[in-house]
């Protein structure tokens, strides 16, 4: 009897990643999630997915996990994402970021993986000209955007050598269910719920005219699930996200109008910091390709997201504790 034919999803603890594994298993995918609990949670896991607890950074358990499974598909949604912190810590963003991805690479070659799907950004663009398009010239600004495109450029090095295809989505400002809201150093959306459920002004660095298109992850899940199966979208790359860019100031307004039912909220409006001002994308090939649209408003995924984050409740702010540079660091980062 043949063995059994599985997919492999990193991060899968994650946010996006458990939504994705939710999806695959709808599909009747039979679902491999490897993740380190260093951002997810196990409760955030489908009980119907096989888990295997560690990183992608290890080599040994990345080379077990595919010679103990007959993988066909990777999807590559294990990393640490805090875009403006990579900064600080360059050394872990590599390792993490990049490094931990190229083990699961050579796993894919060596293994004749059928696709690669990978979880980019659209920091790979950096400061460019709007709205972003696939075929802009990527110029990114951090460490976390340089990584990314590290990856990318790997993986159509490897297209172009032994024949693994891939699938690249350049996502940005995913938001819902199950986003990590103690993480302070990433995921806005979140960061203002959690802040406003302890009684503290809302943190927004400089004057909040920074603009950005946010995403209800019920918007992308079901696509990037669906993708491996459409055959033209092997070896392309994808912006996948909302059209709409909204100012932080603005967005600050309307998650404070869906927690608090209209009333007022403090905001505390911080040295800005070195970052991209306005970033947001075309999704043209998405459409045209995968027949993607994003259909929940800011408004109505707000209201989704803050549902569920009453019922949670208060997460612990978490502090990362291996900052590698402390020079110009935002003063709430090192409190």
């Amino acid at each position: 009897m043949e063995e059994e034919r599985k997919v492999l999803v990193t991060g899968g603890a994650g946010f996006i990643g458990s939504h994705l594994v939710d999806e695959l298993i709808k599909l009747g995918k039979k679902v491999i999630v490897l993740d380190d609990l260093s951002g997810g949670f196990r409760e955030n896991i489908n009980p119907q997915a096989e888990f295997i607890e560690g990183s992608v950074t290890n080599k040994e358990l990345v080379e077990k996990t595919f010679k103990e499974n007959k993988i066909d598909f990777v999807f590559h949604f294990a990393a640490y994402a805090a875009e403006g912190l990579s900064h600080f810590i360059r050394k872990f963003n590599y390792e993490n970021n990049l490094i931990g991805s190229i083990n699961l690479i050579n796993e894919s070659i060596k293994n004749k993986v059928k696709c690669f799907v990978f979880a980019s950004s659209i920091a790979v663009y950096g400061k460019n000209q709007l709205p972003m398009k696939e075929e802009t010239i990527p110029l990114p600004e951090d460490p976390y955007g340089i990584a990314k495109y590290a990856i990318e450029q790997d993986l159509v090095a490897a297209y172009k050598m032994f024949g693994l295809n891939y699938i690249i989505y350049r996502m940005h400002n995913i938001y819902g269910p199950r986003q990590h809201i103690g993480d302070k150093y990433r995921n806005v959306i979140g960061i203002f719920m959690n802040q406003i459920m302890q009684n503290k002004p809302i943190t927004i660095f400089g004057d909040g005219g920074q603009t950005r298109a946010f995403t209800h992850i019920n918007d992308i899940a079901p696509t990037i699930a669906k993708s491996i199966f459409e055959r033209t979208a092997y070896n392309e790359v994808f912006n996948l996200g909302s059209d709409e860019p909204y100012s932080v100031r603005l967005l600050a307004q309307k998650v404070i109008s869906v927690m608090k039912n209209g009333e007022k909220h403090a905001i505390n409006n911080e040295q800005e910091r070195k970052e991209v001002v306005h970033a947001y994308c075309d999704h043209e090939k998405a459409k045209k390709i995968l027949n993607y649209q994003a259909n929940i408003s800011l408004e109505e995924g707000l209201k989704d997201m803050a549902e569920w984050v009453k019922k949670v409740g208060i997460r612990k702010t978490t502090k990362f504790e291996n900052i590698e540079i402390e020079e110009n660091l935002p003063p709430s980062w090192k409190k």
